[in-house]
């Protein structure tokens, strides 16, 4: 053979044929099978939503999406597939033709139809994944189509803030999907032509009409790029590599020009590969798209590179003060820091009876019990049966016998997953354990001698209803549940199906009797109909839907059931807080879930990390207030914040979603209370644009930072939280539900003051800012716990009870302004090595003149002040002295003040405390001997 030639083959082209037609039938028949299964997963997709979405109420918001995001679809495929296979069509044309190698001529139509099919396939799978990619945006559309105005403009534009949050993010998805598109083109184009001439056995050759198609594609990407520019250019108002966020000088008098520039020649270059094409001058069309991609980097990086150097750095505070001044005022605006009023705090005065007489509701609702502490003791007391489980315990208030309480309460939900492994059948976890039942609720100051907290609601009552209120008064109860049954929670995971065969357990009485009941609700999707058996059996990929005996024609199936799941299911949307709570009132259980509408697209406004979905947001307001009902599932979404033009979008997108704030039931209402998600990012964001003058900012001359506190067991050293507390505003006369956060200058410990936020009433929502004198020593939490772990007799405590076999838990310091003064507290809890089971113990108390330990509040403000209160209801095995006791010892025992006396006192009880745990440990010891 010599050079050159292609060897003679001889082919069977008719065996081929048939082998090829043969083969082929069974790719369709399979192919065909693969997208009817597919056809029909996703109708049974639309199905069983359009079925959950209508038992909601909410079939038309469902049925909005899904039509848009048809649409949509639809667009972005028919674009991609006309685009795709015009290119491709052409491209075929062009390349197909005799080849060099002897193939006869059936066997070199089916290879020539075995492309056709492939390019038809590919052209459309890239339509299917780019019309749905397409598709995936639908809110991006909806809102661009319902965007609400700001009535705020942007510095560098003069543009309306909507534009760049609503406007611009669709024109720059629109514009990179087209560059996208574009790229696939050129690609699949340049492939198609290879693949002709290889199966023609003709080496590859650039032809004039496919150099011409791909130039012409090229410049077409070249266009898009161009109105990419344009875009960045609108973009550079989110720019992130100055000295604060936003434009800065160097973007706006360089990068803001080249890409003008950029843009224009762009749109030049595009026009000069078009005319080089058609005069079939290559280098008309090359030569000036190469000097562009030379001026992309000179002007794009290089200048603005040159200018930020040269002329920006040797005078960089006079260069960027204006966009500084801009980046502080849009950061307030972006999350709410604005609004924020300022007030002066003196820290003067001392903590004496008086001024604790003068605030005795916060005294008396000082947060001893911490929630994760409390938590265990819940599940360690309050469970009851072991297929109940408490997630965490949550701050709210109630009014308890008229008055107003803090208190921490948990939902007892149902936990299957916690049965003995021979119980985990489908039986037990679907139709007969589904559902848990009641509250535990304590108030957050009180607790027994015995270091356990009291209960307002307790137990599982032998009648299924929950009675809220002081258990010592015997008074009418103030809150009574009668349906305290709990099908959606934070902890129902599963589904469960209900009115079935098998009847629920319900509760089980104090002697182990089990006490049944069917769901009267209208929770959960009827699957009474073979049919929908069917359908849901394929849905939850659970075969016994479908098989078992047990479902009949009153069947209910509940899914989606844990609330956060629940609720984003609806409104995507919404970026949710994390701690969703339990609210009594209606005569039942309800959900209470903060949401917050966000942005990351607000001009100039320093972004925020968001955890939960891994991005970052520099715009966000607690728009919407979320009710789930704990038995039926229903679910209301408040909107809560009129003015928020985030919210008034969705709002006008789905007009049916909202109610009014004013529709909440008043005893659901009274317990919508500041998120402490919005509180704490908006405390963080505070630490530095507390600062309004450019030249302290840029220095950093006033920057604040949250304190460290000392948590759990050992020197652990944790972030303060922010803290609800029932306190008296300072200038105000009546207690009300405030979340607070302490400050402290960086690296200093002292405070320098505290941010707070107000939750009742017409305040919901204010926030207040509280200033120290700058010439005054106020200790913050980290020089209150070293003065705790200085104290002599308070450290031979801690040395004697938390030895070997038990630890010591110490809690959440708290920082109370009361009236003009500080307290602090802290709870010490006692727990047995190898038993969550902590037990409140002690509590500290301590001011800027002293810090005490007492076996309970009470007695912890007498060894402070002196004087008895008697503020709390337990009965302790150590109450503090008498009235009649106090004035005795007021009086000077030789050179000792009653001071003296009271601080020998309490040595003298830490002592026989001592005294009594090593005779134990002595027993202990000889009796293991």
């Amino acid at each position: 053979m010599s050079t050159g030639q292609f060897p003679q083959f001889d082919f069977d082209a008719e065996s081929i044929s048939r082998r090829f037609q043969g083969r082929m039938k069974w790719i369709v028949a399979i192919a065909l099978v693969a997208i009817l299964f597919v056809i029909a997963s996703f109708a049974r997709s639309i199905y069983t939503d359009f079925l959950w979405y209508g038992e909601l109420g909410f079939r038309g918001i469902y049925i909005k999406v899904l039509t848009t995001r048809i649409a949509l679809f639809a667009v972005g495929f028919i674009v991609t597939a006309i685009l795709l296979a015009i290119s491709l069509l052409t491209i075929n044309r062009n390349t197909s033709g005799p080849g060099g190698l002897p193939i006869p001529e059936d066997l070199a139509k089916i290879a020539g139809r075995l492309l056709t099919i492939i390019a038809i396939a590919a052209t459309l799978i890239i339509g299917i994944v780019m019309g749905s990619f397409f598709a995936s945006k639908w809110e991006l559309f909806l809102r661009f189509t319902n965007a609400a105005n700001f009535g705020v403009t942007d510095p560098l534009y003069g543009k309306d803030l909507s534009f760049y949050i609503f406007e611009l993010p669709t024109y720059s998805f629109i514009q990179g999907w087209l560059l996208a598109v574009g790229i696939i083109v050129g690609i699949a184009s340049a492939v198609l032509a290879f693949a002709n001439f290889t199966l023609r056995g003709v080496s590859f050759t650039l032809t004039s009409t496919i150099r011409n198609q791909l130039i012409i594609i090229g410049s077409i990407i070249v266009l898009i790029v161009s109105i990419g520019f344009w875009i960045d250019r609108l973009e550079l108002v989110h720019s992130d590599g100055g000295v604060v966020y936003g434009a800065t000088y160097s973007d706006v008098y360089a990068k803001k020009i080249a890409l003008l520039v950029l843009s224009i020649l762009g749109v030049i270059v595009a026009a000069a590969m078009i005319i080089g094409a058609f005069l079939k001058n290559i280098k008309i069309s090359i030569a000036p798209l190469g000097l562009w991609v030379i001026l992309i980097f000179a002007l794009g990086s290089a200048w603005p590179s040159i200018v930020q150097q040269f002329s920006v750095n040797p005078q960089e505070f006079v260069k960027e003060q204006k966009y500084i001044e801009d980046n502080i005022e849009y950061t307030r605006i972006g999350f709410g820091l604005n609004s924020i009023d300022e007030a002066f705090y003196e820290t003067e005065g001392s903590v004496t009876s008086d001024l604790i007489n003068a605030n005795l509701k916060s005294v008396e609702n000082i947060r001893l019990w911490d929630y994760r502490p409390l938590t265990n003791v819940y599940k360690q007391i309050q469970l009851i049966r072991p297929y109940y489980d408490f997630k965490d315990a949550d701050v709210d208030r109630y009014m308890i016998n008229g008055e107003y309480r803090q208190v921490l309460l948990a939902a007892r939900e149902v936990a299957p997953e916690k049965l003995a492994e021979e119980s985990q059948t489908w039986v037990n976890r679907k139709l007969f354990y589904t559902h848990g039942i009641g509250i535990a609720m304590s108030p957050a100051t009180e607790f027994t001698s015995e270091g356990r907290p009291i209960f307002f609601a307790k137990d599982i009552p032998a009648n299924g209803q929950i009675p809220i209120s002081s258990p010592e008064t015997g008074a009418t109860p103030d809150v009574m549940v009668n349906n305290p049954r709990i099908y959606y929670g934070e902890n129902t995971l599963d589904y469960v199906i209900v009115n079935t065969n098998t009847e629920e357990l319900d509760y089980q009485t104090g002697e182990g009797e089990l006490i049944k009941a069917s769901y009267d609700g209208d929770g959960g999707v009827s699957v009474g109909t073979w049919f929908r058996k069917l359908v849901y059996a394929w849905e939850m990929r659970d075969i016994n839907i479908l098989i078992s005996s047990e479902l009949n024609n009153q069947s209910r199936i509940q899914y989606k059931r844990e609330i956060q799941e629940r609720v984003a299911e609806i409104a995507p949307f919404l970026t949710l807080d994390k701690d969703p709570y339990i609210v009594a009132g209606e005569g039942q259980l309800f959900w209470m879930q903060d949401a917050y509408t966000t942005s990351n697209k607000l001009p100039y406004s320093d972004p925020e990390l968001d955890d939960q979905k891994h991005s970052d947001y520099n715009y966000i307001r607690n728009s919407v207030k979320v009710v789930i009902d704990a038995y039926t599932g229903d679910i209301d979404f408040y909107l809560w914040d009129e003015h928020d033009p985030v919210a008034l979008t969705y709002k006008k997108i789905f007009p049916k979603l909202f109610s009014d704030a004013n529709e909440m039931p008043e005893s659901i209402r009274s317990h919508v209370r500041y998120p402490q998600g919005l509180f704490s990012i908006q405390a963080s964001k505070y630490i530095k644009y507390h600062m309004d003058d450019p030249q302290h900012f840029y220095g950093n001359e006033d920057l604040w930072a949250i304190p460290q506190e000392k948590f759990g067991q050992g020197d652990v050293l944790q972030e303060v939280e922010p803290y609800y507390v029932i306190m008296k505003l300072p200038g105000n006369e009546k207690e009300e539900f405030v979340q607070l956060i302490p400050y402290t200058p960086t690296n200093r410990p002292n405070m320098v003051g505290w941010l707070a936020a107000r939750s009742d009433g017409d305040q919901y929502g204010n926030l207040v800012a509280y200033n120290f004198p700058k010439d005054r020593q106020v200790d913050g939490p980290e020089q209150v716990e070293a003065r705790i772990d200085n104290d002599q007799d308070i450290s031979a405590w801690f040395t004697l009870r938390c030895a070997e076999g038990s630890t010591c838990i110490r809690g959440n310091l708290l920082v109370i302004p009361i009236g003009d003064s500080i307290l602090y507290a802290e709870p010490i809890y006692i727990q047995a090595e190898g038993v969550s089971f902590p037990e409140l113990k002690k509590v500290i108390l301590a001011t800027a003149e002293k810090v005490v330990m007492g076996d309970s509040l009470d007695d912890a403000l007498y060894m402070l002040t002196g004087d008895s209160f008697q503020i709390t209801n337990q009965n302790l095995s150590e109450s503090p002295p008498s009235t009649e006791k106090k004035d005795s010892n007021n009086i000077s025992i030789g050179n000792a003040t009653s001071q003296d006396v009271n601080k020998s006192i309490q040595r003298l009880r830490q002592e026989l405390d001592a005294l009594e745990d090593l005779i134990q440990k002595l027993n202990k010891e000889q009796k293991g001997d």
